[in-house]
């Protein structure tokens, strides 16, 4: 299985930074990842908080399809309780017609409770609401006619007037529970773990993929290990020393922020180091982050594959754990050394450098034998002609 690589965009961007110049930067990030070779993007939907600014996914991939050209892109997550299931099936259907099968859906309930709150969404209801919604989307992406009330939303002989261009990938979010992992394995769908490398949920990826095998077949589904991907923060640079300067930007107020909307880390532990050394060296030892060098990322991500027994795609965390040029630089060094170790394009050239280099002389000699042929086959043309 070729393992695949991408970005988890939801994004979070620090307060302070021009938000439109944020937006832009994110399109400019999605062109970068498409040059370098990154198979997808998954991009969120949030509407408060402050740092994570995309309101509508679908809107920024169609911006993003008119500027890249392979990467595929997902909604990464539609909120399901905040739409009509109908109006939203619609619009997915129709960025898979204008990205020609580029488009991903990905499903889950509502991250922010500030979001669901500003709607009057008791959040206790939006995971039984996103099951609702799910299903009648995946009746009306397999061109059924709907006929569905609930006390959210009513369906009255919907139909999607326009089938889907392709067979687009679906993903299911999931964290720690199986909830996601059984709701993904129902409909025989993807599964993206938003928090594979959290100690705790990191503990629990092969029970929730094996909950995903599962349920799957009890529901006569076939799940594809390549359709499970994992997500997790990463910043790379030429030396640990470097990344750690880099991400002395933002890497703190990240997690300060991620703090204040999900629960992280262990709350029965102590508060995370003030210092940002102490902090990075204590996220690279737990496994919850890699802050440092390509052959850490490579660790990191085989680390993931032994306890899993195999998955298809590894998302980076899109946050601005250092500055723009920085996080660029990063991406960057992770396609130059990264993900050729993964998809075997190193030991190509590597073996063929080897095979010259090692024959010594032979090459050069070989050269110049034709070169001095050449002068002395010239020189006898000359002399015959005189």
């Amino acid at each position: 299985m070729s393992l695949r690589f991408g970005i988890f965009m939801p994004p979070m961007h620090k307060t302070g930074v021009n938000p439109t110049l944020a937006l832009h930067r994110d399109l400019q990030l999605l062109e970068h990842l498409d040059k370098l070779g990154y198979h997808e993007a998954w991009i969120g939907e949030h509407h408060s908080a402050g740092s994570e600014l995309i309101a509508s996914p679908e809107v920024m991939i169609a911006a993003a399809a008119e500027r890249t050209k392979h990467i595929k892109l997902g909604t990464g997550v539609n909120s399901l309780p905040y739409h009509h299931p109908f109006m939203l099936a619609d619009r997915i259907v129709m960025l898979d017609h204008l990205t020609r099968g580029r488009m991903m859906f990905g499903a889950g309930p509502g991250q922010l409770t500030s979001d669901a709150q500003m709607m009057g969404i008791d959040p206790m209801t939006q995971r039984p609401r996103m099951e609702q919604s799910l299903d009648v989307m995946m009746r009306l992406f397999r061109g059924e006619t709907v006929t569905e009330k609930t006390d959210w939303f009513t369906c009255d002989e919907a139909v999607l007037q326009v089938k889907p261009y392709s067979d687009f990938d679906i993903a299911v979010a999931s964290s720690i529970s199986p909830s996601g992992s059984k709701l993904a394995g129902k409909y025989g769908v993807g599964l993206i773990s938003i928090a594979a490398t959290e100690p705790a949920a990191f503990q629990m990826l092969d029970y929730n993929l094996k909950v995903w095998e599962e349920e799957a077949t009890l529901h006569g589904h076939v799940v594809d290990r390549s359709k499970a991907r994992l997500m997790g923060p990463m910043h790379i640079a030429e030396t640990v020393e470097q990344a750690k300067e880099n991400c002395r930007y933002g890497l703190q107020w990240v997690w300060e922020y991620l703090s204040h909307i999900i629960p992280v880390g262990d709350p029965n532990g102590p508060p995370p180091p003030t210092d940002i050394d102490e902090f990075v060296d204590q996220a690279n030892e737990s496994g919850r982050m890699v802050i440092g060098t390509p052959e850490m990322a490579i660790a990191q991500i085989e680390r993931l594959q032994e306890k899993t027994g195999g998955f298809g795609c590894y998302l980076f965390l899109g946050a601005d754990l250092a500055d723009w040029h920085q996080t660029l630089r990063s991406y960057e060094l992770f396609a130059e050394q990264v993900m050729p170790h993964f998809t075997g394009q190193l030991d190509g050239p590597q073996a063929s450098y080897d095979k010259v280099v090692g024959a010594g002389s032979r090459w050069v000699d070989a050269t110049l034998g034709a070169q001095m042929t050449a002068i002395a086959d010239y020189e006898a043309m000359k002399a015959a002609r005189s």
